[in-house]
């Protein structure tokens, strides 16, 4: 692990895109068979507004300290990294997750209040990297409880208590290529893009 990508200057986008392999095949008379690769991850290309030396530094420094793809950091998506949902306490995991599950029951909530989290919403839970989506609100009881769908499925157990991040974000990834172009133009300001993909 090599650090958390540089926080400012803020980048101007953040485009994430969900990259999971499908094998597909249609007869000639359409009928569709399709089986799914496990291995979901996320993608995100990162772009920033015109920069000076000073302000792009940190990053070409940054972007040189990771090796090309060899070393891993976290990136924290501006906007989509926190919560579109009413949350505002820990949110725990009441009792033990299965890999493979896309649901899980949720605890310690205010009670009775709608949108928690909103679909949409990217979260992980502590002792792993992975990061989820909702994909249906999570509302929650009288008691304070209620049941989170998410996507992609689970990748390996969670414990029971477990907490859920949903606020900061942190996506674990590296480089996605060898080569890393540095722009400036003739008005002395820095153009960069960087695309960066999941480690799982």
């Amino acid at each position: 692990m090599s650090g958390q990508f540089p926080t400012s200057p803020v980048a101007r986008s953040a485009t994430i895109t969900s990259q999971q392999d499908t094998i597909v095949s249609v007869t000639t008379s359409g009928r569709k068979q399709a089986r799914q690769i496990d291995g979901q991850r996320f993608a995100i290309t990162i772009s920033f507004p015109p920069m000076t030396r000073a302000e792009f530094a940190p990053i070409k420094a940054f972007v040189m300290k990771q090796r090309s793809q060899l070393e891993n950091f976290t990136f924290i998506p501006p906007t989509e990294g926190n919560a579109q949902g009413v949350a505002s306490t820990v949110l725990n995991v009441n009792g033990a997750l299965t890999a493979g599950t896309t649901t899980a029951n949720i605890d310690n909530m205010t009670v009775s209040t709608n949108g928690i989290l909103k679909a949409g919403d990217y979260f992980r839970f502590t002792g792993q990297q992975k990061v989820y989506m909702a994909v249906e609100d999570l509302n929650s009881d009288g008691y304070g409880e209620g049941t989170l769908t998410f996507e992609p499925p689970l990748r390996a157990n969670v414990a029971d208590n477990a907490i859920l991040i949903y606020d900061n974000v942190d996506f674990t990834v590296s480089l996605t290529n060898d080569v890393q172009e540095f722009s400036i133009g003739t008005t002395n300001y820095y153009s960069y893009e960087v695309d960066v993909a999941e480690v799982l």
